[in-house]
């Protein structure tokens, strides 16, 4: 008979070396509280804007030129840069914003764009390049050995399955859990049986599975790996991270209503938790037809929710480590098309970013009077995902090895903006 009691970090211990789990008693380890969690550290929160935003309707609006529209400008809480009028919050935090206004690529298509956009790189037969999230998840956990968070290490709010959204030649450990309400607590994490039962019957099935692992041994640890650390996370406290019930009600309203307000609520919770990497998807963007109206109204579902999560994250004193994203994955043209749409545009677009160490209450970059053209301080994708490294101490020269044995670097060149820091 065992002396001590088992704790959760016994069983967690026991996942990971392999150990028979059905051979532990449970003890203590249910009601054990997540202090063993990963120490927190860096980590990154991408809102994106699927579809493409409208540069002139949200951080870049050209005043003067009849390009803009009827779009007015608003002023910010910083001299001199205004934002588009839909953005009344944002304005109130640009002191803590950096715009990039010169953000420049060459796709238009939006699967192309996308990919690009989310891993630095343009499709490739060859080889599945990892996303920003999966980047950041695995070189922070390279850097914080011996922590352990129970929570995946990349989550994905809102979206729907995308090309452009796995873990590529890094590994399915690496690839995001896929949340797609976040007012409800993940389908199918809780247990169905008592928890020495579960263990039992993991067990059982590792030792069914022993003619698998032998035939195609790969797939057979990545099988048991999936398994293990889905067992870790529904039995783990930390689970309550995706309880939104558990926030303040002053803290709820302050995010506001929707979906998107409760995936960015859900963010940082997920952060705080020790997750690296959490993407919050707004979608509708493609904004072809009746582009003003649209905006309008998807800014007033983002607006709100975006400054709040920079508020809060500055209020915990978490800011300074967390890098937050704004970005989508082209702008609008110039010019209004005769549905009163803006279409695909990636000669010149913006994005934002916050935290991380970035400085805020500056614009970088700016197009001609036109909105065409960059004019000053181009940015190109491969610097952007640079700067992201550079704001997660993460070094984008590091090579992975492609299935074809070409060795690949997290960043396909590029050079970090230094002004942002």
């Amino acid at each position: 008979m065992r002396k001590h009691p088992v704790t959760r970090r016994d069983v967690l211990r026991a996942m990971s070396s392999g150990v028979a789990l059905g051979s532990l008693g449970w003890g203590a380890v249910a009601a054990a509280h997540a202090a063993d969690l990963r120490k927190r550290g860096k980590a990154c929160i991408l809102l994106w804007m699927q579809g493409g935003p409208s540069q002139f309707e949200t951080f870049s609006p050209l005043v003067g030129h009849k390009n803009g529209g009827d779009t007015k400008a608003i002023a910010t809480s910083v001299a001199g840069i205004q934002f588009a009028e839909h953005w009344p919050e944002a304005a109130k935090v640009a002191d803590r914003l950096a715009v990039i206004r010169s953000m420049t690529s060459k796709e238009g298509s939006h699967p192309r764009a996308s990919y690009l956009m989310h891993t630095g790189y343009l499709p490739n037969p060859t080889a599945r390049h990892p996303t920003l999230g999966s980047i950041v998840a695995s070189q922070l956990a390279a850097q914080r050995a011996g922590d352990t968070c129970d929570l995946p290490p990349v989550v994905r709010i809102g979206g729907r399955g995308r090309s452009d959204s796995g873990a590529g030649l890094l590994g399915m450990q690496w690839d995001p859990f896929e949340l797609r309400d976040p007012t409800q607590n993940p389908a199918n994490t809780t247990p169905q049986v008592e928890p020495p039962r579960h263990l039992r019957r993991l067990a059982l099935l590792e030792r069914l599975e022993g003619g698998f692992a032998e035939r195609l041994p790969e797939e057979a640890a990545d099988h048991k790996s999936l398994y293990r650390r889905a067992t870790r996370m529904i039995m783990s406290d930390a689970m309550r991270a995706f309880d939104l019930e558990e926030e303040p009600e002053a803290v709820r309203q302050e995010y506001g209503a929707g979906g998107f307000a409760s995936g960015c609520l859900l963010a940082r919770r997920l952060v705080e938790s020790g997750v690296s990497f959490v993407e919050v998807v707004s979608n509708g963007w493609d904004t072809h037809q009746d582009n003003f109206a649209k905006v309008a109204e998807l800014a007033g579902e983002v607006d709100r929710p975006y400054a709040a999560l920079v508020r809060d994250l500055d209020r915990r004193g978490m800011l300074d480590d967390t890098l937050v994203i704004w970005m989508g994955e082209f702008g609008r043209t110039p010019q209004v098309n005769p549905n009163a749409g803006r279409d695909h545009f990636p000669r010149s677009f913006n994005a934002v970013v916050a935290g991380g160490g970035v400085r805020g209450g500056q614009v970088i970059g700016k197009t001609d009077a036109a909105g065409v053209e960059v004019a000053d301080r181009p940015v190109t994708v491969p610097d952007l995902f640079a700067t992201f490294c550079r704001s997660m101490a993460i070094d984008p020269t590091v090579e992975n090895m492609a299935p074809a044995g070409r060795p690949i670097k997290l960043v396909d060149g590029g050079t970090a903006v230094d002004e942002l820091f």
